[in-house]
């Protein structure tokens, strides 16, 4: 049975693009089956996977480029990793353009036991569709079923192609019809955030939302649900935080970061839960130290940061930091299985 954990924050800038991309590689070396689904418009997870001429291929920006006179007609050749892969715009298209239902779309292949649903700056397009389609879905409307169940329905055709067990899927940070959308397909949302007030805010925003959306879709959506569409459960369980440091020593935070630290549980357990106020840090998954150093050659070697060797860049005391992250990405993906209840082989 494959599980789905989505990476959501309210508060944008906390680094969850990063962490959802290092997620999936280190599951992978775990011995899971991922797929990561790219649902955010704005397709940064998809541009951290694939170099600019698989992006080009995959957007078909070829045809522009020539208009423009910066490119020749020649074809520019076909990277396999993209062939025949299409993105989660192409697959909502027929919806949107009132032709059809989804397209089933295949996912592109990164590595062994690695998997990318691609997104496309082309998605935001959909947004307004799924706006006007969410209260006809109360009243059983087929048709606005079908719209707002359509990620669910592509993504879970895509993770039975790759045989995933786990599909990470990428949102925006914001409280729109596309991430309710995405969202709804999710059993678990792991919260990536920063230790400053406006985190905190955006955990004070997405508790109480992520419960209304739980309580229209199980409670008044679903029961008039078609016996011929597949729909989610609308589960969001809410499996934990993860802390992303900023620039400074691990050991020695400073007084703005510890106070803000503080507060954390007691916003995630009041807002979030809607539980009863706990200073405990039971739902504090992980503490990831500031890794900037590592970006700039991870992102020039087109690999996660915890894979970068000497030919890299990654020389003398960088080597030992590699490691260090890379001891440190096993831990949180461990316990991150453990937590959705995914068996490591």
């Amino acid at each position: 049975m494959t599980t789905t954990i989505a990476l959501f924050n309210n508060k944008g800038g906390v680094g969850k693009t990063t962490l959802a991309y290092h997620l999936a590689h280190m599951f992978s070396r775990l011995g899971v089956t991922v797929l990561a689904a790219d649902l955010d418009p704005q397709s940064n997870l998809t541009s951290m996977f694939l170099d600019e001429s698989e992006l080009e291929e995959l957007w078909d920006e070829q045809s522009g480029l020539i208009a423009q006179g910066v490119a020749s007609a020649a074809s520019p050749g076909h990277s396999p990793r993209v062939t025949d892969v299409r993105t989660i715009a192409d697959a909502v298209r027929p919806i949107l353009e009132g032709l059809g239902d989804i397209e089933p779309i295949q996912p592109a292949q990164i590595d062994s036991g690695l998997w990318l649903l691609p997104g496309s700056i082309e998605l935001s397009q959909f947004e307004d569709h799924l706006s006007r389609a969410w209260p006809q879905s109360f009243a059983g409307e087929p048709a606005a079923i079908r719209t707002t169940t359509a990620f669910y329905r592509t993504v879970t055709r895509a993770s039975e192609y790759a045989g995933a067990d786990v599909v990470i899927i990428d949102v925006g940070p914001n409280l729109g019809a596309i991430n309710r959308a995405a969202l709804l397909g999710a059993d678990h949302v792991l919260v990536p955030l920063a230790a400053d007030l406006f985190s905190l805010k955006g955990l004070s925003n997405l508790g109480p939302v992520l419960r209304r959306w739980r309580r229209d879709w199980q409670d008044v959506v679903a029961p008039r649900i078609p016996a011929d569409i597949a729909a989610p459960r609308g589960i969001m369980e809410p499996l934990g935080y993860v802390i992303m440091q900023p620039e400074m020593r691990l050991d020695r935070p400073v007084k703005a970061y510890a106070r803000w630290l503080e507060r954390i549980p007691w916003v995630f357990s009041t807002a979030v839960l809607d539980a009863d106020p706990s200073k405990e840090r039971s739902h504090e998954i992980a503490t990831m130290r500031n890794y900037r150093s590592l970006m700039p050659l991870a992102h020039d070697a087109r690999k996660p940061m915890f894979d970068l060797r000497a030919a890299d860049g990654a020389l003398g005391s960088t080597q030992t930091y590699v490691k260090t992250c890379f001891q440190e990405f096993r831990s949180l993906a461990e316990r991150v299985l453990s937590l959705a209840g995914v068996s490591v082989s």
